[in-house]
């Protein structure tokens, strides 16, 4: 008689293959390849020339391309455009496409690491209570410094107020998440403490905006995300906490993998958990924080990319990490493309533009994992 072999479904994750081995031949598992990342590169060179020749005034992209290339020592090409659309290009278009790959690529992979971190496909980089810390923070900046407030004259920009506000706010839910849980704190009460903190900055800033309601319109802009640049300073202000970012986060991505095994598995392979979950957090929110200082609240970029990029290139975080980083800029590029054309001459928050494609893809994800975990 034979029988119906049964399904397990608490199967218990080995934590060797976990770690990037293939078993017990020792060889290691392959992680980003040259395809994938050739793959990716072109995408944000692709999308770079699409921020720079498309716009209320559309230009060739050849001659755009010819116009890059001038910018390299010791290249000197004609590339047909007169002085305006040189200005429009080097001078417009070129800073507010490198802020646009910075933020982009932060939160894409500020989005991928929390997911890791927290295990949880719907983790995003507003989850710690980043995006509530900024929000408030710059309307009480707007709303404080106008008229006879009392920031008036003090020289307190709103990026330094949203970054400061963002760190803080994350800063508040550790100690809340440590408080409550004790030195053997899980991801789930760092979330619940997100919650919290949220909720309560948001009710501040909701209070504040009521008091001052002359700021309204100047915070709104602000919150519905925005990538206007005057000249390089924008990026030359998000730039240094990026590269730490993005260095800490790209150092430590093969521990995400091992962290994805269990804490007890991945203690047993040599790995601190609580050190590497915390140093990742670490290093995604201050990304996240330098990149929504000069962006304001621009949502879905760390839930839509990191996923895509789970689907069709593999679950593991040493590719996820790296082409999420990449494509994440790419696609707030072309995103900003579409937010600076469709309306034009006037121009759609880019923030509108991300929900409008990340809204539909978050119930996808929703609706997936649901049915996942029914099975």
């Amino acid at each position: 008689m034979l029988r119906t072999p049964v399904r397990r479904p608490g199967r218990r994750p080995d934590p060797q293959r976990a770690a990037g081995w293939s078993g017990p031949t020792g060889r290691r598992r392959p992680g980003l390849t040259a395809g994938w990342f050739a793959g990716a590169v072109a995408a944000v060179v692709l999308s770079a020339l699409a921020g720079l020749a498309f716009g209320p005034a559309s230009l060739p992209p050849l001659a755009v391309a010819a116009e890059l290339l001038n910018l390299l020592p010791g290249v000197d090409l004609d590339s047909g455009l007169n002085d305006r659309q040189v200005a429009i290009v080097t001078q417009l278009r070129l800073p507010r496409v490198v802020l646009a790959l910075l933020v982009g690529g932060m939160l894409a992979l500020a989005g991928g690491c929390y997911q890791g971190v927290f295990r949880n496909p719907l983790a995003d980089p507003h989850l710690l209570g980043v995006a509530a810390g900024a929000g408030l923070a710059v309307t009480a900046v707007i709303a404080l410094r106008s008229g006879t407030g009392v920031l008036t004259g003090l020289p307190v920009t709103v990026p330094l107020a949203a970054f400061v506000g963002a760190l803080g706010a994350v800063a508040l839910t550790y100690l809340l998440g440590t408080g409550a849980a004790g030195p053997d704190r899980s991801t789930a009460t760092l979330i619940l403490a997100g919650v919290a903190v949220s909720a309560f900055l948001a009710a501040g800033q909701t209070y504040l905006l009521q008091r001052h309601v002359d700021t309204i319109r100047e915070v709104y802009s602000w919150l519905l995300g925005r990538l206007a640049t005057d000249g390089w300073h924008e990026v030359r202000l998000v730039l240094p906490y990026a590269v730490i970012a993005a260095v800490v986060v790209l150092a430590h991505r093969r521990e995400l993998d091992v962290l994805s095994v269990g804490d007890e598995e991945a203690a047993s392979l040599g790995l601190h958990p609580q050190r590497s979950r915390y140093l990742l957090l670490a290093a995604a929110s201050l990304g996240t924080a330098a990149a929504v200082s000069v962006s304001g609240l621009i949502g879905f970029v760390g839930l839509i990319v990191p996923h895509l990029v789970r689907l069709v290139a593999g679950s593991s975080y040493r590719v996820i990490l790296p082409l999420s980083m990449l494509l994440g800029g790419a696609f707030l590029t072309v995103t900003d493309v579409v937010a600076r054309t469709v309306a034009a001459p006037a121009e759609i928050p880019i923030g509108v533009v991300t929900a409008f494609f990340g809204a539909p893809f978050f119930v996808l994800v929703l609706r997936t994992t649901r049915r996942t975990v029914a099975l």
